[in-house]
């Protein structure tokens, strides 16, 4: 199904009847790790519905999770709520029974704040691991946000800003089509750029739904929609989009304790709501899975140091878990990244990768190859196990480009599967090893 969506401005406010806003109130104290001096960067926001919002979540599958995640979880149950609040700087995550306490507040703080009847906020968090929060400073930030609250462009990027840690640059986009004769809109914003694998799934147990997902700087990525749909129906459809997109990304293979996606559906577009049977459903499903997926990439582009970055598709796989396991084994080497970093086409670190992977495999029948983006035309370097007459220098040129693609076809079944992944250079080394004699220079 071919789908039309045209590109507008405002992110997550371009959909009717959402507010944001962010806000700087100083979260992320002088000393506490990298990013501590960066000076007045917004470190806290506000996406607000008018009206109360069909709502859909996911979360870390990791065993340690976040305070956050923990009270998100339960409260995405009730299927609807109207406001979240995020902050970076500090991941709340690690700090016990005084933890807890302190995202309870943060939404129950934002509810009384905006006159909001209980149950109806929602919290994210990201930073540093193992510090406590500066509750004094995130009240008052509540307030000065809840002011704040526009309906414009520029309050969708006070809000962007206010969520990154070590991003680079802001992580946005709004899309507007036809939905059941209705003009409707999604849009989204997300921040990630280390301590990226996410493996999450709508409860936080494991594990993350195969065939996409997989068990593995937080990623937190947050979408409004004017769509009327019910919960069901959005949890189905979200379930799908991040299968397809955060679940299927990776900079350093480390799951973060506070990865969430969630969803806001207020239904002010006025369309009717519909079945996952029907038509409408695929034409919404095509919708947040593109969103979705344009965010995720540019998590991996934004990745720590990332100057390359590299789709893996494995084909040819005898099962989905298969598929899964030779993608990841590949997209998470460190050996096949660094090579990747240097444009050196070293096949024999690729198939190393697949051979120790948990996928069953015959050396004989793997092909290994690569193609500019998009490209049907592929470099095949290996091919049932044994070199080509592909020239090193030929090799070389096909993963020159800062963007290509990677295909392995295993040759045992039909099941594939594919990774968004980078390489890995010392720029990442550099960000993350930090000094201990300067703790401001520790990473999260």
């Amino acid at each position: 199904m071919k789908i039309q969506f045209k590109e507008i401005a405002g992110s997550i406010v371009a959909p009717i009847g959402f507010l944001a806003s962010g806000v700087f109130c100083d979260i992320k104290k002088l000393g506490t790790g990298k990013g501590s001096n960066k000076g007045p960067k917004r470190d806290l926001a506000l996406i607000v519905s008018e009206t109360p919002a069909t709502v859909a979540g996911m979360f870390t599958t990791n065993q340690v999770c976040a305070a956050p995640v923990k009270v998100c979880v339960e409260r995405v149950k009730k299927g609807t709520a109207q406001v979240v609040v995020i902050n970076s700087g500090n991941a709340n995550a690690c700090t016990g029974k005084q933890g807890m306490a302190d995202a309870r507040e943060m939404v129950l703080f934002t509810e009384k704040s905006l006159g909001l009847s209980a149950g109806r906020a929602l919290v994210g968090s990201t930073g540093r691991i193992g510090v406590t929060m500066p509750m004094d400073n995130v009240r008052a930030g509540i307030v000065e946000a809840v002011i704040e609250l526009g309906y414009s462009a520029a309050h969708a990027d006070r809000a962007t800003e206010a969520i990154m840690t070590s991003d680079s640059r802001p992580k946005q986009i709004a899309i507007e089509f036809l939905l059941g004769g209705k003009k409707v809109r999604i849009g989204g914003i997300c921040k990630g750029a280390g301590m990226i694998q996410p493996g999450m799934s709508p409860t936080g147990a494991r594990p993350a739904t195969l065939p996409h997902g997989g068990l593995h700087a937080t990623m937190l990525g947050f979408i409004t929609t004017d769509v009327a749909i019910d919960a069901k129906v959005l949890h189905a459809a979200l379930n799908e989009a991040v299968a397809h997109s955060f679940n299927r990304i990776t900079v350093d293979g480390d799951m973060s304790t506070n990865d969430t996606v969630l969803v806001l559906a207020n239904g002010l577009a006025g369309n009717k709501k519909f079945t996952v049977q029907s038509s409408e459903f695929r034409v919404f499903q095509a919708a947040l899975n593109h969103v979705c997926l344009e965010l995720a990439k540019m998590i991996v582009r934004d990745g720590e140091g990332v100057h390359r970055v590299v789709t893996v598709r494995v084909n040819g796989a005898k099962t989905i878990q298969d598929a899964d396991a030779a993608a990841r084994a590949v997209a998470n080497s460190a050996l096949v990244k660094t090579s990747w970093h240097g444009g050196d086409p070293n096949w024999g670190r690729i198939i190393d990768a697949i051979g120790y992977s948990a996928a069953k495999v015959v050396e004989e029948k793997i092909d290994i190859g690569y193609s500019a983006n998009g490209a049907k035309k592929i470099l095949w370097s290996l091919k049932r196990g044994q070199p080509t007459s592909a020239t090193f220098k030929e090799l070389c040129a096909a993963v020159a480009p800062n963007e290509f693609e990677l295909h392995i076809n295993l040759n045992l079944g039909k099941a594939n599967a594919v990774m968004y992944a980078c390489d890995l250079t010392e720029a990442y080394v550099d960000y993350n090893k930090g000094d201990v004699t300067d703790v401001s220079s520790l990473g999260g």
